[in-house]
């Protein structure tokens, strides 16, 4: 059985950093990502890593502030987000690929298979 286990949320001021973890048991996977959803608003794509190359994809919102990362020997995928603002105040939730989607597919919840269960962020202005 598959399981993502999302830490590091928690409450941050403006201009604040944290560090989300998501460690995987169960399987390996290809590429991982990372989704937000704010209240009364749709989830959202914030950033994948692929699994070949480990190269990083971002929304506009996320560049030049988060950066995600793996560890395929912790099974485990990161993002850590710098400069923090309150609208970036969401659960964010990781996402696992099983196997090679397209970039597009990654930007998108079609490419992912699994899903945790979300950790909350927020920024206090």
């Amino acid at each position: 059985q598959v399981h993502l286990a999302e830490s590091g949320g928690g409450l941050v001021q403006s201009g604040g950093s944290l560090r989300l973890s998501c460690a995987v048991s169960g399987r390996t996977f290809s590429s991982g990502g990372w989704f937000r959803q704010a209240p009364g608003k749709e989830r959202e794509f914030v950033a994948a890593i692929t699994g070949s190359g480990g190269w990083p994809l971002y929304t506009d919102a996320a560049k030049g502030r988060f950066t995600i990362s793996r560890d395929d020997a912790e099974n485990t995928v990161y993002l850590q987000m710098n400069n923090l603002k309150p609208e970036d105040t969401a659960v964010y939730y990781c996402a696992l690929a099983k196997s090679s989607v397209s970039y597009r597919d990654l930007r998108t919840r079609i490419g992912y298979d699994y899903w945790g269960q979300g950790t909350q962020v927020t920024v206090s202005s």
